[in-house]
């Protein structure tokens, strides 16, 4: 492989174990050199019988037949299962190892994919990947170990012959699965890019297809899945016919074979130096021979596969791990982080840049987060509250600045609830989470008359993606699975998404009540401003220009990066920020927010 193959980073996330491939070799070169044993052994009893020697001088070979056309069969299957097991547990162990990785690392990788996208890599593109086991790098040991095993026996009879077997083999190896290659190196990342489209498209009509009808886009859509779909069967058809030039290509090697064995051997039987019975086994062995050659096309295709594969996993992975990124120009936050002996500090952010792909959102943003602290991120939409979150749990690289303490989770307001019952949807926070802790945790963010409500209660079954709950009942199950994980620093964004204003305010004081209860602490991003006076303080983000117009309820805006340009408790930016005041005012006479 080359250096900078993306297989090479890839195949360690396989923990493949070197014991077990060479098993499924050694099984698979069993398997084969039996059937090259047999055509020998077959060849030689056909011609010795035709001579009508005494019947014990052919029993040994007809016990071999019999017993190399069983052997076939059994070590085929033992071979189909030592390297079936090897790519299986590579395939676990790599999606294992991709989900690790990504949940370790910055987001920034995955947050531009489409859903669907995003399953065909986890997906087809493991299981392509591990199959590079079984379906190249199983069959390129076998054939040469096969290969080998068949020149040094018709060499043994007559070696003029194994030399020709040898590059005929040569030829039928190398040449065929590399044409195959290069015909199918622009094919197979055409066929994986129209595979991920194909999955991206067909997904959205599963999930959207009622709200696509409605709108009116559901035909152009199925073209869009048509035309996916087209552009996979031409890139298949594109390889249908590499492999049958590089069939062909076997074939010839395989006759060629055949008559220089004829050519060669023939006159060697006429000056006696071969026998005729031998004549017999050099001419038919290479028939069997080819066999070996006969998967290093599909090999060599499959090694591309795997290798464009590899390249959109490696997409998906970060470069590096998610450490702090140094600062370089200091800025003037509107906080010093404090340093003094024996504070205990759970997460500090350090004069904090966050952004996208090198862009700032926020700029300068200082923060010390101690046990049972409660703070609140306000600010127009837009204005990079989520940013800074993500920033703050290490999903994104902060742009400048440090981030220091790694147990935070971050909270998002659109997280996914599985197919699969409350209980285990709970417990996607902490795996030994009990029915009584799930039933405590709903009560406290006001499922608990949802629960009763439920025909199995805990156990009652969710729709994929919860689309039997509310946005409401969404938002509070988030929120309850935060409430069990075992992080020490919550980072919630938007807890007040699609619920009425006393339920949202009650939620947002739930959170701090658990902060304080429990030694952890929280950071809440909300719109809405009238719950946060329970939060110790509020940090108000946005740009000067626009603080004075709107603080909490505006559209996002464009141009330089927001900054904190006020903080403290709510009852001070009530007093010393007209546009926060404002803010809130608004909020008291608009209707609340419908309870979905």
């Amino acid at each position: 492989m080359l250096p900078h193959d993306p297989l090479r980073r890839v195949l360690p996330l396989l923990e493949v174990h070197r014991g077990r491939v060479v098993r499924a070799v050694a099984l698979g070169a069993l398997a084969l050199g039996s059937s090259v044993a047999l055509a020998a052994v077959s060849a030689w009893l056909i011609a010795r019988a035709s001579q009508m020697p005494p019947v014990l001088q052919l029993s040994v070979a007809v016990v071999s037949v019999r017993a190399f056309g069983i052997g076939r069969g059994v070590l085929r299957y033992l071979e189909r299962l030592a390297s079936h097991d090897v790519a299986l547990r590579g395939m676990a162990a790599l999606r294992a190892n991709l989900y690790d990785a990504l949940a370790r690392g910055p987001v920034t990788g995955v947050v531009a994919l489409r859903r669907g996208e995003l399953l065909a890599r986890v997906g087809a593109d493991v299981d392509a990947v591990g199959d590079v086991v079984v379906r190249a790098l199983v069959p390129a040991g076998v054939a040469a170990v096969v290969g080998l095993g068949s020149v040094a026996l018709v060499g043994a009879f007559l070696p003029d012959a194994g030399l020709a077997l040898l590059g005929c083999l040569v030829l039928a190896g190398l040449l065929a699965p590399w044409l195959a290659a290069r015909s199918a190196a622009a094919v197979e990342r055409r066929g994986a890019d129209a595979r991920a489209e194909v999955t991206a498209r067909a997904l959205e009509l599963l999930e959207d297809g009622q709200q696509l009808r409605v709108a009116g886009r559901l035909g152009g859509r199925l073209e869009e899945l048509r035309a996916a779909d087209a552009r996979l069967a031409a890139a298949t058809d594109d390889g249908a016919r590499s492999g049958a030039l590089a069939a062909a290509v076997g074939a010839g090697a395989q006759l060629l074979s055949v008559v220089c064995s004829l050519v060669l051997g023939i006159p060697a039987t006429v000056t006696g130096t071969l026998a005729p019975v031998e004549l017999a086994v050099v001419v038919l062995t290479p028939l069997a021979a080819f066999e070996a050659t006969q998967a290093l096309p599909a090999a060599a295709v499959q090694l591309r596969r795997s290798r464009e594969a590899a390249r959109r996993l490696v997409e998906l992975l970060p470069d590096t791990p998610a450490e702090p990124s140094p600062g370089q120009d200091p800025r003037p936050a509107g906080h010093a982080p404090d340093r003094s002996p024996g504070s205990a500090v759970l997460l500090r952010l350090d004069d904090v840049a966050a952004g996208w792909d090198g862009t700032t959102a926020v700029a300068g943003v200082g923060l010390d987060l101690r046990p049972g602290s409660v703070v609140a991120l306000a600010g127009p939409s837009g204005v990079g509250k989520t940013t800074l979150l993500l920033t703050a749990a290490r999903l994104l690289p902060a742009l400048a600045g440090t981030v220091t303490g790694r147990d935070a989770l971050f909270v998002a307001e659109d997280g996914h609830l599985f197919g699969t019952t409350v209980l285990e949807n709970l417990r996607v926070a902490r795996a030994d989470v009990t029915p009584d802790e799930a039933r405590e945790a709903l009560a406290a963010v006001g499922l608990d008359g949802w629960l009763a409500a439920l025909p199995g209660g805990l156990d009652t079954v969710l729709g994929t993606g919860a689309g039997d709950v509310s946005g409401g009942e969404r938002r509070r199950l988030l929120v309850a699975r935060a409430l069990l994980a075992p992080a020490r620093v919550l980072l919630v964004d938007e807890p007040a998404e699609h619920l009425d204003a006393a339920t949202a305010d009650a939620l947002v004081r739930t959170l701090a009540d658990h902060a304080r209860r429990t030694g952890r602490a929280v950071v809440v991003a909300s719109h809405r401003l009238a719950a946060l006076d329970v939060a110790d303080e509020v940090v108000l983000l946005g740009r000067r220009d626009d603080a004075e117009h709107d603080a909490g309820h505006d559209a996002g805006h464009g141009g330089a990066a927001a900054t904190v340009v006020a903080r403290g408790r709510h009852a001070d930016l009530l007093r010393a920020e007209p546009a926060y005041a404002w803010a809130a005012a608004q909020e008291s006479r608009r209707p609340d927010a419908v309870h979905a």
